[in-house]
């Protein structure tokens, strides 16, 4: 049989690859004990299995996804756990990605039609409506389409580093409306690029009339004579674009009175569509994702294979709820979703445990990052710093919100610890590979957990919860050296930018920003969306001051805000 060579150096990688695993599953088999060999191995399958190229990267919403979640459904089902899902094993969420322009849009000029994105948009906060009419290109007459071209504006702002076109152009079509324009059709006649696009992130109130955008070659060729009529028809259609996520719940029951919840995140980047790899270079490759959060995934599966069969130190004193949540990498949706769909009662939750990259331990410096050691204070007791027989060198994170899912359980004050093994230069990167992973850590961490859990059983008692302080739970830009210190919502579909947590000592604090606050303005721009809030904050330096417009409740107020 012919191999081409890109055939043959993959085989050859391949065979590298499974010759590594074997060589250092040999080398492991003699440092282990016979009771953790079958753990080891299953932790490699897992991980082997959910890092593999056909799952294409595990994106939330994609076939890969699915089968990594069927893949999850079949190991709960083997080890004997009870479906807790709403379907069976699954739970599913919408995950909102913003506008699209459906198919039905349409705009002619003089019966010809232009095509979506060659030649024109809408912008997303036109509404749903239809328009014909024959109007003068020159003239703004009542309830007619009325043409703008943006030379003029773009002449004038294009030094200012405070001028936002998009802004400007909402500005217009609810001024216009008030004063007899029936639609607006934007072009820009100018050599200054206005960067303009369709932007599905963008939600700001609709206004009402439809508002477009004609591209240079098509405006050239139908307005170039202003003085002309030209018979137009629109229709403006524009929807949400969704996407569907699946968390996976398996249940061990042990009418107990108290639930211990094991967590981790099975979603990765896929190929970095949504923007959040670490890869500069543009290419089109799939981010395997083993550390971030195979690994976790496959500890949550061997932690209930071992809680399952505790044999003579049966764990009986805890229900045990196993989760693994789709939609971490797009800003926590799964674990949100869960704690405001919980299906068990979270009033009744002892405590929770995250675990998220836990297989690249580090053979030097042994060091296990364990956050939320704060949230309760008999965490101290349980987690010994300085415990001669411990394998790590624990260092601990006393906040009980970071980058992960446990923040979510933790703003439920419920207890939480997070394990992590730190992060290494492969971290949201194509290389994230399955043969990378220190099975024998992870293993070790896998044990730790359980003995943790084990202790935590016998005390027979529920967890007490004790508030800490709050930490970024992602690692968006800073512009400036200016923040907000807040942790938006990312999982909120409405306008604005809802506040999920306000962190201490940092300016929305001290402006009396609250939890479940809606930022619809800062200073003079408008922040509909993430994308606008972030683009709002460069605009200012530190020292700066501004008005925050906030919808609180069912009321809008102002807050004064120094950076």
């Amino acid at each position: 049989m012919y191999y081409s060579n890109d055939s043959f150096m993959k085989i050859q990688k391949l065979f590298s690859l499974l010759l590594l695993v074997v060589i250092n599953l040999v080398s492991y088999s003699q440092k282990i004990k016979k009771a953790d060999q079958p753990i080891l191995t299953n932790l490699q399958a897992h991980i082997h299995y959910l890092a593999d190229d056909k799952l294409e990267g595990r994106r939330t919403g994609t076939p890969g996804e699915f089968a990594a979640m069927n893949y999850i459904a079949d190991q709960f089902r083997q080890i004997g756990l009870q479906p807790k899902g709403v379907e069976g094993y699954f739970q599913s969420f919408d995950v909102n990605e913003g506008k699209q322009i459906n198919t039905t849009t349409h705009f002619s000029i003089n019966k010809a039609e232009l095509k979506i994105d060659e030649d024109y948009f809408p912008f997303t906060f036109s509404p749903n409506m239809s328009i014909e009419a024959f109007p003068a290109i020159a003239l703004q007459e009542p309830d007619m389409p009325w043409f703008i071209d943006l030379k003029e504006i773009l002449t004038e702002s294009k030094d200012s580093t405070q001028f936002s076109l998009d802004d400007w152009i909402y500005n217009q079509a609810t001024d216009l409306k008030k004063r007899g324009a029936s639609a607006l059709i934007f072009y820009n006649s100018s050599d200054v690029d206005d960067h303009l696009k369709f932007d599905p992130k963008n939600k700001s109130e609709l206004v009402k009339i439809p508002v477009i955008y004609v591209k240079k070659n098509a405006a050239k060729k139908y307005f170039s004579d202003v003085s002309a009529s030209v018979e137009i028809k629109i229709k403006t259609d524009i929807g949400e674009k969704k996407r569907t996520g699946h968390n996976v719940i398996g249940y061990l029951n042990n009418d107990a009175a108290t639930t211990v919840i094991l967590g981790a995140h099975y979603d990765h980047l896929g190929y970095g569509e949504d923007g959040n790899s670490m890869l500069r270079t543009g290419e089109h490759l799939i981010h395997n994702g083993a550390d971030d959060n195979a690994s976790g995934t496959a500890a949550v599966i061997e932690l209930a294979r071992l809680i399952k069969n505790s044999g003579k130190k049966e764990l009986k004193n805890n229900n045990y709820l196993f989760i693994t949540f789709s939609g971490e990498e797009l800003g926590l949706f799964g674990s949100k979703y869960f704690v405001e769909n919980p299906t068990i009662d979270l009033g009744n939750v002892n405590y929770m445990i995250n675990m998220d990259m836990v297989g690249r331990l580090n053979d030097s410096t042994q060091v296990l990052t364990v956050g939320g050691f704060g949230t309760s204070p008999e965490w101290a007791e349980a987690i010994k710093l300085k415990e001669k027989k411990s394998p790590f060198v624990i260092k601990i994170d006393s906040s009980g919100t970071g980058p992960s899912d446990h923040t979510s359980f933790y703003r439920k004050n419920i207890p939480v610890l997070f394990f992590f093994t730190g992060l290494h230069s492969d971290y949201h990167k194509p290389t994230d590979d399955f043969d990378k992973i220190n099975y024998m850590g992870e293993l070790s961490v896998v044990k730790y957990i359980y003995s943790l859990i084990e202790k935590e059983d016998e005390n027979k008692k529920k967890l007490s919860f004790t508030k800490t302080r709050e930490t970024q739970t992602s690692t968006s830009a800073r512009f400036n050296g200016v923040t907000m210190g807040i942790m938006p919502d990312y999982s909120f579909a409405g306008t604005g930018v809802r506040v999920d947590g306000v962190s201490e000592g940092k300016p929305a604090q001290a402006a009396g920003l609250l939890a479940g606050d809606i930022i619809l303005q800062l200073g003079d721009y408008n922040t509909s969306s993430l994308e606008n809030y972030m683009q709002a904050l460069s605009k200012f330096k530190k020292g700066d001051s501004a008005t925050v417009k906030i919808k609180r409740g069912s009321e809008t107020i102002e807050k004064q805000v120094q950076f």
